[in-house]
This record gives structure tokens, C-alpha cells and sequence, in this order.
């Protein structure tokens, strides 16, 4: 560690483990004294032209001056950051603070010089863009404000990496030199180069997994059985494309093959590089495995073995201990206690799982932490017949086990611009990162639909195995964030394939109305009522009675689909009274191409199916879009020669998923899963064209900004953490416009009477002790107080009533204008981030939990959907006759709270309750604030990988 003069101890949270550009990974950590011999070898292996660049002259080795220099640092004006893979340094970049006149100096001085030295192996890898994000959080943490390089014109992959940066810059020319100076402060440019940084590098790392180009099964048993040996058959009978290698170190010497395998003892044996290894061992020998991986190039692990955090607190150290091993040689893992992964594109195929059969290929997306499900939902989008219409196929599968490594938030930056994928269907029992997990899914959702069913929602922890960051939030609150960010929330994987299955197949709604036509006028009801309980706005049901031909159906959905009147068609249909059982599949056949075709005639509109004992239906509907006939074909044909359904084992030929998955059909065998499917496409819909045009966040020219920052910083020099006083908290919510109504204390009838007085009649009183604060069922509250009698007497009501002034803690308060009562409240969340929530005051609106909630910074357009989107939000519009209040000055003054938690973090939580809305403005009748140092937000830092 670093020696006496030194001035601070070594910074261990600077350590963090990054992930390049080609998807590999790298440990950033500060260097010390005991780098010497590392610094040294590094440099040895670097180009004489990279040398020259770094020291503007031939430098052909460093000295000892130099090695001294390079690896001395007070941690404070004088910085350096190595990245290293396998211990050894790859790249290094340093700071020193300088002062005005360019020399050594130290804080106050608030600029620095940087340089950086990659090795040539390395370079356009994005190693120097992340040393440079991250020794400029350094800096920033120093009290530096602006770095300053200088660098050679020639250098050009140096100056791209600055000017690439985002940063406000500042560049000059003088003696040759190319002189950048530029700020740290993140700008909203500098943060979206590194977002499309992180987006890029985390789905090439996760590319790297799912396409490799060989593969070896680390753990193949000699004798059939065993999951090693599992998982290696299931690859072979996949037909992966690239290399497959057994490793088992128990083998015989004589052995060469296992199944017609390449096998081998270990992992080094093996020639050619080895891309993914999938790790079957025992817990206790897979360190060794992961060394031997590492040292022969391997990119990538999925680890199936088991005996990690989900078996206790040892199991938990073990696997920590097993990423960071991974980590150090640049692999990302899946797992451990992973299921697998699969996929299905023609120019792969591999399966690398558990399932025992390679699912058909399509455009769904597939993430399960749960092995478990993740099996059953292979099975449901498998499976031909039965409850949701048979195949829709899947791009590619990934069950994370104990998500130790790669995690949803991962796989979702590949699925993003994937073009393999058209929807992502998770299932996630915990998520590591939720202020994370919500951007990306904004960005997915924008671009594609995103279906999230959440298991372990109520256990108030998460499961065995995973580790996650602590939220104070209750589920409901972050279900209606993740609904804000476009995703599409459902409560049960059965609703997952129901609302993915209409994805992948149909096109988005245009609107809430729905048409409904069948052969059962019943069936036909219950689809209406389904309707409007899911909010959808059905039109009257058309009977075509029992007696309708496949012809009928033909006609009637093309008529409905060619009218302006609707946006969606639900068509119902029951079996024919009195066929045989090849009647009826031929029926059913037929029936299956008139919709197809009627679909295809008008395209543009969603077209679903409830269907009721039609076990054929469903599987005719998949398979209608195929009509090449098939080997072996015996069954009957439907009219226009298409087959009535395709056996679900014959995979279709390579490009056909696409074509085929949008035009099919889906079917439910319930009409109230088919509407609920519905349901949550139309909202979804809306939600892409909301977001095609997100709002701004205004601007309020009496807002003081800076007033409030200094405020602020005056009060926390208190203390920690602390909630203000009454004139604290109308202070600072003055700064922000917001102003709250004068509440002065009363602890005696006389007191009472000074302070109506001072306010003017009519007054209030009001009991504040928090067994009776806003709480008026009780009693506690007596208004339109005229005159001092009515005052003195309604005291002694309350005294008599509750106890002593000492114990009610009386106020009186100015009358505000009649209106309606409502709560504002926003909390930063250390794993969410700050929230604005809103809803009617009350018991009623507490015993139903109507509240609403808003990610903030909150935009104009947010604000106006949170006061509309509670259940209660008709008493604010005028109701049964009701005069309607002023929302867009609730608007505003929601649109304020969420200005002053965005800019100052500080401010932890904000309570106005009740703030009264009237027929004009509205009145703050009470409000608490409370500040603290603000949680960490690593979504402003620079680019790291979790440690969990």
C-alpha cells in the first residue's frame, strides 16, 4: 500500500470491474507502490509509436525515477487508474492538479493534466474511454472541475476519445501540440455518449454468449445421465453450428470422443479457442475450471453448477469470489445455478440448456431467473392445442439462475436492437437495479413490446441466491413506475404468453374500440362484458348463429376490418352441433383459413380468437399461414389448400419464422384472457404514442434555484439528516413557489383567539398530533370558525374530547376555499430514485391504495396523466354535478415538487396534505420536508458492473 507521506489511504471504492466495447471485461483500480513490476512489464510491451505519442519523444523504457513517479499518488493531486485483465495492466491514465500557471499545485486549484497509455494489443477496444470516465469521477470527487491534455496531431485515436466524450471542450494549437481542455460536470451530450457506450458493450457481451463459435461442456460425464452430459447432448442434437467440445478430467487417457464428441481432459487440451464454456462441476472444483478457462481465452461462462448463494451465507462468498475470479480474466457469467440458454437463429442453433428440445424458431425473447419457469414457458409457447394457440417461437432463451453476473438489464440491452427479436417476454423475481432495469425498458419499450411478470412480489425479500439493493417501495408503487417506463405488467406467467403471444402475431391497436362477432350470442356477451371491465370500449356483439359457415366468418370479419368504427376484432366461436371428429378437424381448418385470409385482406388491425372445445382451432390458426404441403400428409385439406395444422417437432425452413409468426392468429380458450391480452396492447399502444412525444419539464421564472441550494446546505450543516420546522419548510418551498397557508400554535384559548386575530376570520382549528393529524373522521378539525365565541367554543369541544392542548398540539389556520382534499408526496428511493406520487386525501383513497406514481423529473404531459390516472379522479372533473377544480394549477404545483427533488437531492421526501383544490387555485394546507445527504446514483457515475 502506499507509503507515510502519503496522504490518503488506498480508495478502494474506485475499484470496478467494466465492460469493453467488444463485450470482454476489465478491473479499474488506482495504482500503487506495489505496482512497480507490472508497470514496467506493461511497458515493455507497448509500440515505440504508442511510447512517442504518450511522451512526445522516443522512450524506449521508463526509469527508475519514472516507475517512482508513475506508481506514487496521494490519491488527491496526484491520480492513477490501471486496467488490468488477469492481474496484468492493459492500460493506465493519470492526473496531476495543476494551477493557474500549469505547475504542481494543490486544492483549491481545481484543474488537472490527464494522459493516458494503452497497450497496442488493447487499443479500439474502449479501454481509454472508460479509464477516462472513470478517473474523471475521480476528479470530480477531488474537487477537480476541468481537465486539461495536450497531445500530438498524428495521435488521432486520442483525440477522438476526448472529443468523443461529450464534454464542453475548449481545443487550441501552439508549438505543435494540440491542446483540450475541457469540464467534468456530466452534460446531458456526455451522459448519452455513455449510455450508448454502456448499450453497445453490454449486448456485445452478452452476443458473445449467446453466438458463440464453440463450445465445450465442462463436466460431461462418462456414462449417460448427469447434467453435464445433458446439457452436452442437447447441443449436439440441436445442430449447433460451431465447435462442441466435451472436457471431463475424470476421462481415460485413450478416450477421443464421448457420443461422437471431441473430448478432452481439460479445457487446455483443446487446440482452437474456445468461445463459451458451459461449467457442469462440482462448486468446489470450478475455481480451478474458471483459471483454466481464463488462461486459454475462453470469452464466456454459463455456470449450471449449484452450491452457491442460494445454499447460505458461504455460498453466497463463494460466489462473489467466482465473478470477481471471472471477471479478472475478462468472462462474463450466466448463473450460477443457471438453467441455460438457447438460440434458435439458423446460423447458431444452440441450445445449451436443460430443455431437452430446441424450441421453434421466432421472435420472442425469452429471460427467466427461475429454471423452473423458464421450462414452463418453453413448454406454453411450445405447445399446439390446449390453452393459448399453439407455437409462436422463441430468438433466443436466458435463464440466469442466481444472476450473479449477467442480469435482465443486460440481456435487455441485446434484445434492444437485436433484429432476431420483435418482443421480450421476463420473468424476474428481483430486480438488482431498478433506476437502471427503468431506463432500459423506457428505451426497449419504445422500440418493442416488453412484458414483465414479477414473482416473489409479496415476500418482501428477495429469493435465495439473489442479492439485491433495498427499496422502501411498496410493489404496487413500482409496478406503476415500470408501467410509466412502457412496460407492459401482468400477474401471471399464464398472462405473459397470452399478452406475447398477440404481440408477436397481430399489430398494435389503434384505439380502445373493439368489435365482436361469432357463432354464439353467449360467448358473445361475455366477450362485451370483458371489454369494458378491462376498460376497452366493445360495440354490440354481431351473431352470426350457430348455423355460420366458414364462408360467413369470412364475410363478417372482412366487413368489420374494412370499417373506420373499430380497432381490434375479437372473434368467438363454438364447435358445430353434430360432426364427426374429421369433420369437425376439417371445420376447423377451414374456419382457420377464412379468418387468415380475411385477416390478410385488411391488415392493420389485431384479430383474435376466443374459441370454445374446438381443439383444432387453435392449432389450424397457427398453422394457416403455411400452405406448402408437408411429408406424410393424411389429414384432410382445408378450402384453399392449406393443411389444417403442422406437426409442432418439424422445424420450418431457415427465414420462415418471420413471415409465418405475423400472420397467425392468436386463440384463447377464454374470453376473458383473450380481452385482458387486448387490454394490455391497447394500453400499451397509447403508451408508444405518448412517448413518440414524452412533454418537457418546465421552466418557472420565480423559482430559486440557487437560494434553495444555499438554504439547503445552511440546514444540513445541522446535522445529517433532519426534518424542518414549520418556518424552515414554508422557506424552502417559497423558493420553489410553493406556498403553504399560516398555521400558528394554539395551547390555550386565549392563544387561539391572538392567532385568529392575527389571521382573520373566519379560522380552523385543528388537532396536529399525529394520532389525529389529517385525520378529520375522527373529529379532530373544526372549520368556518366566525367569531372568537365559536372559536373558544369549539376549543373546549376538542379538550373535552381528545385531552389536554399539551397532548392535541391545536393549531389555527385561515379558511382556504372550499374544494377538493388531495396529497402530493415525493421520496427519493435509494433504488428507484425519486418518485412523485399523488392522490386524493382521505380514507377512502388510503383503504383502496388509489394512488398514483411518477418517475421524476416529472414533464407536462406526466403531470396531467398522474392527476388523471387514480380511480377517484372524477371528483376532480366535476362529478354528479359537482363544480369542476382547478387541475392545471395542481398540475403546476405538482410539476414544482418534482422540479425541487430533481435539483436538489437533498431533499429526501416532501409531504403537502392536504392541499385543497378549488374551482380556482390551489391551497397548501400543510407540509413537512425532510433533507439528508442524497443516496448515491451510480446512473451519474461512470460505467461499472454490479458487485452483488
Amino acid at each position: 500500500m502506499q507509503s507515510a507521506p502519503d496522504r490518503h489511504e488506498y480508495p478502494a471504492h474506485w475499484e470496478a470491474d467494466v465492460v469493453l466495447r467488444d463485450g470482454g471485461t476489465a478491473r479499474i483500480r488506482p495504482i500503487t507502490v506495489d505496482d512497480a513490476e507490472r508497470l514496467v512489464s506493461f511497458y515493455e510491451q507497448v509500440s515505440d509509436e504508442s511510447k512517442y505519442y504518450r511522451f512526445f519523444a522516443p522512450y524506449p523504457r521508463l526509469s527508475a525515477k519514472d516507475v517512482h513517479r508513475f506508481t506514487h499518488h496521494d490519491f488527491v493531486d496526484r491520480v492513477g487508474l490501471a486496467a488490468t485483465i488477469g492481474g496484468e495492466f492493459i492500460a493506465t491514465v493519470r492526473y496531476d492538479r495543476i494551477g493557474a500557471e500549469g505547475l504542481p499545485a494543490s486544492a483549491p486549484a481545481d484543474e488537472a493534466e490527464v494522459a493516458f497509455l494503452v497497450q497496442d494489443a488493447h487499443q479500439g477496444r474502449g479501454v481509454a474511454s472508460a479509464l477516462l470516465e472513470h478517473i474523471g469521477a475521480v476528479a470530480r470527487e477531488r474537487g477537480i472541475r476541468r481537465f486539461a491534455a495536450e497531445v500530438l496531431p498524428a495521435n488521432n485515436k486520442m483525440i477522438k476519445v476526448f472529443t468523443d466524450a461529450g464534454y464542453t471542450q475548449k481545443r487550441s494549437f501552439e508549438d505543435g501540440v494540440v491542446r483540450l481542455e475541457f469540464d467534468l460536470e456530466p452534460t446531458d451530450r456526455s451522459l448519452a455518449v455513455q449510455y450508448a457506450r454502456e448499450q453497445r458493450a453490454e449486448a456485445r457481451s452478452v452476443q458473445r454468449l449467446l453466438m458463440p463459435g464453440s463450445v465445450a461442456v465442462i463436466g460431461a460425464g462418462r456414462t449417460p445421465g448427469g447434467v453435464g452430459r445433458s446439457v452436452l447432448g442437447n447441443i449436439r442434437d440441436a445442430g449447433f453450428t460451431g465447435g462442441l467440445y466435451a472436457v471431463n478430467r475424470a476421462l481415460p487417457e485413450g478416450l477421443k470422443d464421448l457420443d461422437g464428441v471431441p473430448a478432452y481432459r481439460s479445457v487446455r487440451d483443446i487446440e482452437g479457442p474456445v468461445d463459451l464454456a458451459v461449467v457442469a462441476v462440482p462448486a468446489d472444483h470450478v475455481p480451478q475450471v474458471v483459471t483454466e478457462c481464463g488462461e486459454h481465452g475462453v470469452q464466456g461462462l454459463v455456470v449450471v453448477s449449484a452450491g452457491y448463494a442460494e445454499s447460505g451465507p458461504e455460498g453466497r462468498e463463494r460466489q462473489r469470489e467466482l465473478v470477481r475470479h471471472a471477471r479478472a480474466y475478462g468472462m462474463r457469467i450466466i448463473g450460477p445455478n443457471a438453467f441455460g440458454i438457447i438460440n434458435t437463429s439458423d446460423g447458431v442453433r444452440l441450445n445449451a440448456s436443460l430443455a431437452p428440445q430446441m424450441p421453434r424458431p421466432g421472435r420472442i425473447g425469452l429471460f427467466a431467473q427461475s429454471g423452473a419457469i423458464g421450462i414452463a414457458l418453453l413448454s406454453r409457447l411450445h405447445r399446439r392445442g390446449g390453452g393459448v394457440t399453439g407455437v409462436t417461437g422463441v430468438s433466443t432463451f436466458v435463464s440466469s439462475g442466481n444472476r450473479a453476473d449477467v442480469s435482465g438489464n443486460d440481456v435487455l440491452q441485446y434484445w434492444y436492437d437485436d433484429p432476431e427479436t420483435d418482443v421480450v417476454l421476463m420473468y424476474l423475481e428481483s430486480i438488482g437495479n431498478p433506476r437502471k432495469f427503468t431506463r432500459l425498458a423506457r428505451r426497449t419499450a419504445a422500440a418493442k413490446p416488453l412484458v414483465v411478470v414479477q414473482g416473489a412480489r409479496h415476500g418482501g425479500a428477495a429469493p435465495q441466491g439473489h442479492a439485491v439493493r433495498a427499496t422502501r417501495l411498496p410493489h404496487a408503487t413500482v409496478s406503476a413506475l415500470l408501467r410509466q417506463a412502457g412496460v407492459i405488467r401482468v400477474d401471471t406467467i399464464t398472462e405473459l404468453v397470452d399478452v406475447g403471444l398477440l404481440l408477436a402475431r397481430q399489430p398494435l391497436p389503434a384505439g380502445p374500440r373493439v368489435a365482436i362477432l361469432g357463432n354464439s350470442e353467449s360467448l358473445g356477451l361475455l366477450t362485451y362484458d370483458a371489454c369494458l371491465s378491462e376498460g376497452l370500449r366493445p360495440l354490440a356483439p354481431l351473431d352470426l348463429t350457430t348455423g355460420a359457415t366458414a364462408e360467413d366468418f369470412h364475410a363478417a370479419l372482412s366487413r368489420v376490418l374494412a370499417d373506420d368504427v373499430c380497432d381490434a376484432v375479437v372473434v368467438t366461436a363454438i364447435p358445430a352441433i353434430g360432426e364427426s371428429s374429421v369433420g369437425e378437424l376439417v371445420g376447423d381448418a377451414m374456419l382457420a383459413e377464412a379468418l387468415r385470409s380475411a385477416a390478410a385482406e385488411v391488415p392493420g388491425k389485431p384479430v383474435l380468437v376466443v374459441h370454445v372445445e374446438l381443439g383444432g382451432l387453435a392449432e389450424a390458426l397457427s398453422a394457416a399461414a403455411s400452405t406448402a404441403p408437408q411429408a406424410g400428409d393424411t389429414l384432410p385439406r382445408a378450402a384453399g389448400g392449406a393443411h389444417p395444422f403442422r406437426p409442432a417437432e418439424r422445424l420450418p425452413t431457415a427465414g420462415s419464422a418471420a413471415e409465418e409468426e405475423a400472420g397467425l392468429i392468436p386463440a384463447y380458450p377464454a374470453a376473458e384472457r383473450a380481452v385482458r391480452a387486448l387490454g394490455e396492447a391497447v394500453k400499451y399502444a397509447q403508451w408508444r404514442r405518448d412517448a413518440a412525444e414524452p412533454g418537457k419539464v418546465p421552466e418557472y421564472e420565480d423559482i430559486d434555484e440557487k437560494g434553495a441550494a444555499q438554504l439547503i446546505d445552511g440546514l444540513l450543516a445541522r446535522g445529517q439528516g433532519l426534518t424542518l420546522g414549520t418556518e424552515e419548510t414554508c422557506e424552502l418551498l417559497g423558493k420553489y413557489g410553493i406556498g403553504v397557508h399560516r398555521a400558528l400554535p394554539a395551547l390555550s384559548p386565549d392563544d387561539a383567539a391572538v392567532a385568529a386575530d392575527a389571521l382573520g376570520y373566519p379560522v380552523a382549528l385543528k388537532a396536529t398530533a399525529p394520532h389525529l393529524r389529517h385525520r378529520a373522521d375522527l373529529g379532530g378539525v373544526r372549520l368556518d370558525l366566525a367569531d372568537e365565541e365559536q372559536l373558544r367554543r369549539a376549543y373546549a369541544e376538542l379538550t373535552e374530547l381528545f385531552g389536554k392542548p399539551q397532548e392535541l398540539r391545536p393549531v389555527v389556520q385561515g379558511m382556504a376555499p372550499r374544494g377538493v382534499d388531495t396529497v402530493v408526496r415525493a421520496v427519493i428511493d435509494p433504488a428507484a430514485g425519486a418518485v412523485l406520487s399523488f392522490g386524493l386525501a382521505g380514507a377512502a383513497s388510503q383503504l383502496l391504495d388509489d394512488t398514483a406514481h411518477r418517475i421524476v423529473p416529472v414533464t407536462d404531459r406526466e403531470a396531467t396523466s398522474l392527476v388523471r390516472s387514480i380511480r377517484t379522479a372524477p371528483l376532480l372533473f366535476g362529478w354528479r354535478g359537482s363544480t369542476p377544480v382547478d387541475t392545471p394549477a395542481l398540475e403546476e404545483l405538482l410539476l414544482r415538487v418534482s422540479r425541487l427533488v430533481d435539483d436538489h437531492p437533498e431533499v429526501v421526501a416532501v409531504t403537502l396534505e392536504p392541499v385543497v383544490v378549488a374551482q380556482r387555485g390551489v391551497s397548501v394546507l400543510g407540509a413537512s420536508v425532510r433533507l439528508a445527504p442524497p443516496p448515491a446514483r451510480d446512473d451519474l457515475g461512470p460505467r461499472t458492473l454490479p458487485v452483488y
